[in-house]
């Protein structure tokens, strides 16, 4: 163990609670705890139901189950705060971690920053600022991230709004660690198939988790005429959670207007842990056709099953494709752009090809850089 900063305690969402900052919570204390003394706190409170109204918890779902997790922190109570802050301060950590993204946390955040008093912080920013704006956003930003001493943002455009902010800021840009610890079963591509009742002769394309408008499916979609008229056997599986009939009805009624039903399967609603290997492992291609993004943990799941990706030239996705090599990085809001992409991989048969490319670049995605980067600091 390092002697030198032996004491963490780590800040943010892990199980039960769900959702990819959870996962990202819970692989990152396992990295830290290689080397140090963790303590993981979180929430006892996270969301009120007026914010997020679907099951918050999902208790059943252990994977990334944090043994000793302290649930301190209750968001919306402004006392907890400061109790909270205090039972923080009497473990002496040498470093205190708070995973950031969402200015709903600042009144939170802020409180206990200052009540920590004199100890170091580092934030954690999956987003600077919220992929949906919304008015006092960036003050309420500012207000919280001038209370870090470091930080780590995992996008040249987080980078950017993180210095238009605070221009002295001390951070490191890094990559979206990969998500490896989806791989419960080791299923093979048949077997995957076989579960999900596919043939190997199908060209298999997937997009994953909670359908937004600013992921762009709408531009996937309109891009399935021009695939299917091109690759014999493809199809689109579209897998996660549209959050309202109304949002679904919209996607399935362009699906209907663009006539290529036959070549899209949707499984809608939230994806266990467990059960997403099966959609990844399946799967020849992840397509990520955003509009908006800071950077996205599908294409680290993605890569975690060494399979190559199509995104969009937004946010921090092109940082972490290489273009031609690992996937292809096409222009947002670009249907032909995204069909052209898409045919290339399956005429040009890229798939062992790119497959062999992100597995050369598993150090660079490695949890263990990560550590090395909070080590930096300190």
């Amino acid at each position: 163990m390092n002697k030198d900063m032996e004491n963490i305690v780590l800040i943010g969402p892990v199980y039960p609670y769900k959702g990819g900052i959870s996962h990202y919570t819970g692989l990152m204390y396992r990295a830290l705890s290689d080397k140090y003394k963790v303590t993981m706190v979180s929430y006892k409170f996270q969301y009120p139901k007026l914010l997020y109204k679907k099951e918050q918890r999902d208790y059943e779902n252990d994977s990334f189950k944090i043994e000793d997790t302290n649930y301190w922190i209750h968001t919306a109570n402004p006392v907890n705060w400061f109790t909270a802050a205090n039972k923080i301060k009497k473990l002496n950590p040498d470093l205190v971690i708070i995973q950031w993204w969402h200015p709903y946390f600042a009144p939170c955040y802020w409180s206990m920053a200052k009540a920590l008093g004199a100890l170091k912080i580092l934030f954690v920013c999956h987003n600077v600022f919220p992929h949906e704006r919304f008015p006092m956003d960036k003050l309420l930003t500012r207000m919280v991230l001038k209370q870090g001493n470091y930080f780590i943002v995992q996008s040249g455009k987080d980078a950017e709004d993180l210095k238009g902010i605070m221009p002295d800021a001390r951070y490191e840009q890094t990559v979206h660690p990969t998500y490896n610890a989806f791989k419960f079963e080791n299923l093979s591509k048949e077997k995957s198939r076989e579960l999900l009742g596919k043939s190997m002769h199908e060209k298999i394309l997937l997009f994953f988790g909670f359908v937004r408008e600013y992921k762009g499916l709408r531009y996937l979609i309109e891009a399935m005429p021009e695939i299917s008229s091109r690759i014999a056997d493809v199809k689109l599986m579209i897998v996660g959670d549209f959050g309202s009939e109304e949002n679904k009805e919209t996607y399935i009624n362009l699906i209907k207007e663009k006539n290529v039903e036959k070549y899209i399967d949707i499984c809608d609603g939230y994806i266990p842990d467990r059960d997403i290997e099966k959609f990844f492992a399946a799967c020849d291609l992840v397509v990520l056709p955003y509009v908006d993004a800071t950077q996205s943990g599908i294409v680290q799941i993605a890569y975690g099953f060494e399979k190559p990706v199509v995104v969009t030239n937004v946010g921090g996705l092109p940082d972490v494709v290489e273009d031609g090599k690992t996937g292809y990085v096409v222009e947002a809001r670009r249907a032909k752009e995204l069909a052209e992409a898409v045919i290339c991989f399956f005429e040009g048969k890229k798939e062992a090809e790119f497959t062999d490319n992100v597995r050369k670049e598993a150090y660079r995605f490695s949890w263990e850089r990560i550590v090395e980067v909070i080590e930096d600091f300190l």
